[in-house]
């Protein structure tokens, strides 16, 4: 059954609470590893014995986390379900493989490296939200043309920027590498969007998701440098402070935020874009 087909409102409707909730879970495990409470339940799937335990220091932050998960993965899989496409089977495949990470990381001694994977996991997951959510909508051409690289090359270089935050957070990577990413991720966005907005600005279909993702973009810069200065004024606190904590939580909320608008502009150029190439792929290549 494709999602256009389905053409239902509770589908729209449904999917759009399953992608707000995978990004509310995105908030979830931020609180979890800006708060070091990612060890504070030494159980799972019962926390410290119990279904709910005493939620005290950061045993809330990560009981909220596993919480916001369950909720997650079942309505995960009744969409799967009920709609019994690829996309949604791959997209309750990688949901179940990340609850079966979070165990793992409970009982590892050293989990950085399942952290790592557990972080991109959730970032790819988020991003099949996104396009459930697309497919879902009813209002899509039927025409599929091509899309210049451009787009998906920003999808992919802001997924993989996402690990490098992931793996300088769990200390396996130095915040240069981190940085050096974000240059090149901002240069790919710039890529993918200004020639949108050159050749199509009286376009509202194609010129807002090319202003979101430059927008949010440019937003998550501006996060990640007061992440990294709240930092530095913290190091020698005995705890996460709370505006260390806002800031680092937030750039990575909105950096799956970004991951998410890249979805919707390479969905929104392939049916929407004239087949006449008003965005010539030269011009995108010299941009």
């Amino acid at each position: 059954m494709h999602l256009n087909t389905v053409g239902e409102p509770w589908l729209q409707r449904y999917t759009s609470v399953l992608a707000a909730c995978t990004f509310l879970l995105v908030i979830a495990g931020g609180l979890v590893t800006s708060n070091d409470a990612a060890l504070s339940v030494p159980d799972w799937p019962l926390s410290w014995g119990r279904v709910v335990p005493v939620l005290e220091g950061g045993i809330r932050y990560e009981f909220a986390h596993r919480a916001a998960a369950l909720v997650v993965t079942i309505l995960t899989a009744m969409l799967a379900f009920r709609l019994r496409t690829a996309l949604a089977w791959v997209a309750l495949g990688t949901v179940l493989t990340q609850a079966a990470l979070g165990g793992l990381l409970v009982r590892f001694l050293d989990p950085k490296g399942a952290a790592i994977v557990h972080a991109a996991l959730a970032q790819l997951f988020f991003g099949l939200t996104v396009m459930l959510w697309l497919g879902a909508r009813t209002s899509w051409p039927a025409r599929n043309g091509s899309v210049p690289p451009a787009p998906h090359l920003a999808t992919i270089a802001l997924f993989l920027q996402s690990v490098l935050g992931a793996a300088v957070r769990h200390g396996v990577l130095g915040p240069i590498s981190h940085v050096g990413g974000a240059v090149i991720a901002t240069g790919v966005v710039m890529w993918a969007a200004f020639p949108v907005l050159i050749s199509e600005m009286e376009n509202p279909t194609l010129r807002r998701p090319a202003m979101l993702l430059l927008s949010i973009t440019f937003s998550q810069i501006f996060l990640g440098i007061g992440a990294w200065m709240s930092r530095l004024a913290n190091l020698d606190a005995p705890q996460p402070m709370p505006m260390m904590v806002l800031f680092t939580v937030a750039h990575v909320a909105v950096g799956a935020l970004a991951f998410g608008a890249s979805i919707v502009l390479a969905k929104t150029l392939r049916h929407y874009a004239p087949a006449s190439a008003s965005i010539p792929r030269e011009g995108m290549a010299a941009a």
